[in-house]
């Protein structure tokens, strides 16, 4: 797993590539937790470049959805329809995130409205 900067975004946040598992987890659940407490605002991951992610990654978004929570922050997860999305869908916590196809289409949803 690495993670990078999430681009073109006007929001905060990371990208994350490779897969994520049980041994994944603690770098990934660390670099969350840090970029969440050095931002403000909407908060963005993107899982494009992610090929794997088990029940251990699932439940690091899920606490980074809790903490962005705290401070009535959105969280937006840019995850195309696939493989990962799937894993979403079968667990039964797609329905938790405000899950996007592309970063174009969660940047524009995180755009505020004239």
């Amino acid at each position: 797993m690495e993670l990078v900067s999430p681009g073109a975004l006007d929001a905060p946040g990371v990208a994350v590539r490779g897969e994520v598992d049980h041994e994944a987890v603690p770098a990934l659940e660390a670099a969350l937790e840090e970029a969440i407490r050095e931002s403000a605002g909407a908060f963005v991951i993107d899982l494009c470049e992610v090929g794997f992610i088990d029940s251990s990654g699932l439940q690091v978004l899920l606490r980074a959805r809790a903490l962005l929570g705290r401070g009535d922050r959105a969280l937006a997860l840019v995850c195309p329809f696939g493989r990962v999305r799937r894993v979403f869908e079968l667990s039964g916590v797609s329905e938790l995130f405000a899950l996007y196809p592309s970063r174009e289409a969660a940047a524009a949803a995180l755009v505020p409205a004239d």
